[in-house]
């Protein structure tokens, strides 16, 4: 700044162009403060702005990831381009063994419509694996414990355990459309053969997990093993208990049932639930106790289960009926540890246009094994002498 001069030092003119000069470099100094003050304060709004912005880069990475499959999955449903497909493949994001590799949002769907029906599905284990087959490891006997001091530690045998291996059977499903549907650009082509796909899917899987023989097939629960004595209940068989009356209730059905729940121990009870038929419901649901009410509860939400003293019931079709030729009708335990589930990931779909002219084949096809693992988890209850 312009020095000023002490008074008496010289002339007034001097004097007054000093503070004249003063004056000015103050007012450059303020605006020059208030212009940075200003650049600041835009600089923080903006900030301000960017944090109040949704996060959407993640979800934006993963579209612009699958738009290109997506795009190039569409192409190959509706008039066979694989060109889109197989460079796709090159860069690691599609396969072509034994079919392309369907979109993800394709899987999602067909993955949703397994879990919507009345499967095993919904109350096994389910393992998503990358190989042939799944291995669990099971105890055989019972883990010994003790209590440990500060100068004893108590001497316990480790629990035996063994290896249950879970095989992986090619599940497939061929749904046919014509070209002329498959040219409409209005018909959502991959919403409706995911639909297809699923349901197909989901039956075959449903019947797998109750009846498989494991041949081809996944090992059903009731191709295990049976045994009548809690004695010899091991992991590989199941113990089922009989109501003493060939396709029908003892004289009291609700002694057979209560039975059966506390045949189950407390650690798989805890999680347990109910597996029968329609039919059977049928039966079961016009059971009352000695005060008139009824075993069986209808759920209190959209979505929940019914309960038959007080544990969820799942409908599964593929159980015999009462009267069948194998009656072991009702199935009741923990199946989260009896039973698991294994599968792969992808979905492959192999578009077939001459086979069946002028229909247009799509062969589906996915990998997925079930075996039973523990069968003290459960008990069935045979509709027998």
């Amino acid at each position: 700044m312009t020095e000023i001069k002490q008074a008496g030092a010289g002339s007034p003119g001097e004097l007054k162009g000093a503070l004249l000069g003063f004056v000015d470099e103050l007012k450059g100094f303020r605006q020059d403060i208030q212009s940075k003050l200003e650049a600041q304060d835009n600089r923080m709004t903006m900030i301000e702005r960017k944090s109040l912005r949704p996060a959407r880069a993640p979800l934006a990475v993963e579209a612009e990831q699958a738009a290109p499959h997506q795009k190039a999955f569409d192409a190959y449903l509706r008039y066979g381009d694989e060109t889109a497909l197989r460079g796709l493949e090159q860069k690691g994001l599609s396969t072509a063994d034994a079919g392309l590799l369907a979109s993800p949002t394709m899987i999602e769907q067909v993955v949703r419509g397994l879990g919507s029906y009345g499967s095993l599905r919904t109350l096994a284990r389910v393992v998503t694996v990358d190989s042939g087959s799944y291995d669990v490891l099971v105890d055989t006997d019972e883990l010994e414990t003790g209590w440990a001091t500060e100068t004893t530690v108590p001497e316990t045998a480790p629990a035996r355990t063994e290896r249950v291996n879970v095989s992986l059977f090619e599940l497939a499903a061929m749904p046919k459309a014509t070209q002329r549907v498959l040219d409409d650009a209005a018909f959502d082509v991959e919403e409706w053969l995911a639909q297809r796909i699923a349901d197909r899917f989901a039956r075959s899987e449903a019947a797998a997990f109750i009846t498989g023989d494991g041949f081809e097939k996944p090992t059903g629960i009731l191709a295990a093993e049976r045994v009548d004595d809690e004695a010899d209940a091991l992991h590989t068989n199941v113990v089922e208990r009989r109501t003493g009356a060939a396709g029908a209730f003892s004289a009291d059905p609700c002694a057979d049932l209560i039975d059966l729940v506390y045949s189950v121990k407390p650690e798989y009870r805890a999680n347990a639930s109910f597996v029968l038929n329609s039919k059977t419901a049928a039966l079961v649901r016009k059971l009352r106790d000695n005060d008139g009410r009824f075993l069986w509860t209808d759920s209190l939400a959209a979505g929940e289960p019914s309960r038959l003293l007080g544990y969820p019931v799942l409908l599964a079709e593929d159980m015999p009926d009462v009267d069948a030729e194998d009656p072991a009708a009702i199935a009741f335990g923990d199946f989260a540890a009896a039973y698991v589930i294994a599968e792969r990931p992808e979905l492959r779909v192999l578009r077939d246009p001459f086979s069946a002219k002028p229909h247009v084949l799509f062969y589906a096809t996915k990998r997925i094994g079930g075996a039973l693992v523990d069968g003290r988890a459960i008990k069935l209850l045979k509709f027998a002498a």
